[in-house]
């Protein structure tokens, strides 16, 4: 395989797909070595097969708002690879929702599900609506109305949708009870549900405290301690604010939160009156981060990121990009020694190479945030049982789980000179696995 071949006839196919662009050049160019020792899997072509998408589903949604009027919003289903288990993979409802998002993060979602050494295939899905400022009944009709279309593509042992940004337990709730409707079935087809109908204890704070564990067996490896460490965070979602609720219970200083009007900064870490305002502020009030200011008087960016601040750790948590090159060479200015991705690529390419040039410990969205996605497999494994584990049980699992993911990344990242390269070592880590079962199982 030549890694630039691929793309460029890649970017000849797709040339208004920047984000999907973007996460295969990611992965292609950290695993071509491994590939190229590997000549059956250029017999097969696998690298393009691996690279495009099973099958799309894309479909109009229509839903009447409060006020009578009917609405028009666009649907999709990006059904990846399914090669190692059913496709597995979040819904997420947000206006910038596009082809492009969903094909790059169903992708990034086949290697991250290899990773956790689960039964689980790769895949993602959405809607441009928007939940911010809709009632519940309306986001409840929205959520029937998407399922309506869905439901056809979706089951327990074909595809398994959970979360993602603009969707919680609320929209999971309302899609389940659709899809049980129209199904005429009870069974684990989405994760992320209710505790009272067949969730998993611990997947709501699966996604931020995975990524804290990972942090930790990336730090044993040069013995540092979490302690007292000064953390900037992004965003104030649930992955935000579960990561910063690990931090404190660990003595660590979470220094901000955000959301995309601003940014809050507490220079002497956040207390855990402050965390519970937040949480209730962004889950029951659903309020802006700048209201956490005007109520403790801390100091707030209009429109600012995180990363201007001094901090040790950077742990970006909202959305993709978000984290450019210049913020990266602040973020090394300020001694930032680790970043640890709580989302899905929220580096751009630049200020990834930052990070690795100066060698500082880095650790990619498909590593580091797949707690989430490993709760969501035990989710899955409890509703086939028909059982329930307990918290310790499951976050015991889990804790298993990213450990075991940092060793292979080890296995597949490390340089001769000592240096980890996570990113390397979790693509090509990811990867194996899913081209020996696409090899194994012949040309489909």
């Amino acid at each position: 395989m030549n890694s630039s071949d691929v793309l460029n006839d890649l970017r000849r196919r797709f040339p208004n797909e920047p984000e999907y662009l973007q996460a295969v050049e990611e992965v292609l160019t950290t695993i071509e070595d491994a590939y190229n020792e590997h000549p059956e899997f250029e017999r097969y072509n696998l690298i393009e097969r691996l690279c495009i998408p099973d099958r799309i589903f894309s479909f109009r949604v229509s839903w009447v708002d409060d006020k009578g009027r009917v609405q028009n919003n666009m649907g999709y289903r990006v059904q990846h690879n399914n090669a190692i288990g059913p496709y597995k993979g979040g819904i997420r409802f947000h206006s910038s929702v596009n082809l492009s998002i969903l094909k790059f993060l169903a992708f990034e979602q086949t290697f991250k599900n290899s990773l956790t050494t689960l039964a689980m295939g790769g895949g993602k899905g959405g809607s441009d609506f928007n939940p911010k400022g809709k009632s519940d009944m309306e986001i409840m009709r929205f959520c029937q109305a998407f399922v309506a279309e869905l439901w056809r593509h979706i089951g327990p042992d074909t595809d398994v949708p959970a979360g993602d940004i603009g969707v919680g337990g609320r929209e999971v709730g309302y899609m389940f009870g659709m899809y049980k409707k129209m199904a005429r079935e009870h069974t684990g087809t989405f994760t992320g549900k209710g505790i009272e109908f067949g969730g998993s204890l611990v997947r709501p704070e699966a996604t931020g405290y995975g990524n804290v564990y990972f942090l930790l067996n990336m730090l044993a490896t040069r013995g540092i301690d979490i302690k007292g460490k000064k953390v900037a965070i992004s965003g104030s979602g649930n992955v935000a604010t579960y990561t910063a609720d690990k931090l404190l219970q660990l003595g660590a200083k979470v220094v901000t939160m955000s959301d995309s009007n601003g940014t809050i900064y507490v220079p002497d870490g956040l207390t855990r009156e402050q965390l519970d305002y937040i949480f209730k502020l962004k889950n029951i009030y659903r309020g802006r981060i700048r209201e956490f200011a005007e109520e403790y008087g801390c100091e707030y960016f209009e429109g600012g990121r995180p990363w201007g601040v001094k901090c040790d750790i950077a742990m970006p948590s909202a959305t993709q990009n978000e984290l450019d090159g210049d913020d990266a060479r602040t973020l090394l200015a300020n001694g930032c020694i680790a970043v640890s991705e709580g989302a899905n690529m929220p580096s751009t390419p630049e200020a990834v190479h930052e990070f690795i040039n100066a060698k500082i410990l880095y650790a990619p969205g498909k590593a580091a945030n797949a707690g989430g996605v490993s709760v969501s497999g035990l989710e899955m494994a409890q509703n086939a049982q028909m059982l329930s584990w307990s918290a310790e049980e499951v976050d015991k699992k889990l804790k298993d789980i990213m450990a075991n993911i940092h060793a292979q990344c080890l296995r597949y990242g490390k340089q001769e000179d000592g240096y980890v390269n996570y990113v390397k070592g979790a693509n090509v880590a990811g990867f194996m696995k899913v081209a020996n079962a696409m090899m194994a199982q012949g040309i489909l």
